[in-house]
């Protein structure tokens, strides 16, 4: 496994382990041990969480707050996602900032998401398949979330505004500022 910290700090890309010959392929997913001695997060997953999208679908961006704040572990199964990350960790050096990677299946990555993090992706293909596991349970009262589209975050979703397709909960999240 490899892992890089992105330029937000506790926040990871990780290339599983590949393998492949004349039967196919194996990819592992998952070393808890090894997880930890490379990322830090002594959690545990508890959660875990599957979507199907078509293209131009943006989920996000999102977080549980307080003691349902959750760390995340994502991957795509089938197809190609854009993933973002927002450190909104008030008092992190890089709070505000954004990073995002792009999680397909043909490149395995995925993208460690920890706790205090806004989190959301935007679907690149159709019929895409995101698979991702959650250190705490899921709370409805602690959703929160900043609206996708926010000015201060620009974040950049790779799809034409017009191709966008929006849960109605996503069109009436706030900004960044009343975050």
């Amino acid at each position: 496994m490899i892992v890089k910290e992105t330029k937000l700090k506790g926040c990871f890309v990780i290339e599983p382990t590949f393998f492949k010959d004349n039967r196919g392929c194996f990819l592992l997913e998952y070393n808890k041990k090894e997880f930890q001695e490379k990322t830090g997060f002594t959690g545990d997953f508890v959660l875990g969480n599957q979507s199907t999208s078509e293209y131009g679908v943006v989920r996000g961006l999102h977080l549980q707050k307080g003691e349902f704040s959750q760390a995340k572990l994502v991957r795509v199964v089938k197809g190609k996602i854009l993933d973002v990350a927002v450190d909104a960790r008030k008092n992190s050096n890089t709070y505000g900032k954004v990073f995002s990677v792009e999680l397909s299946a043909e490149n395995n990555k995925q993208l460690f998401v920890p706790r205090g993090f806004l989190h959301g992706f935007s679907v690149l293909e159709d019929d895409t398949i995101v698979s991702y596991k959650c250190d705490n349970y899921y709370n409805f009262e602690s959703e929160d979330g900043v609206i996708y589209n926010d000015k201060d975050l620009n974040v950049d979703w790779k799809i034409p505004q017009e191709k966008i397709i929006l849960s109605e909960k996503d069109t009436k999240l706030k900004s960044f500022k009343l975050f």
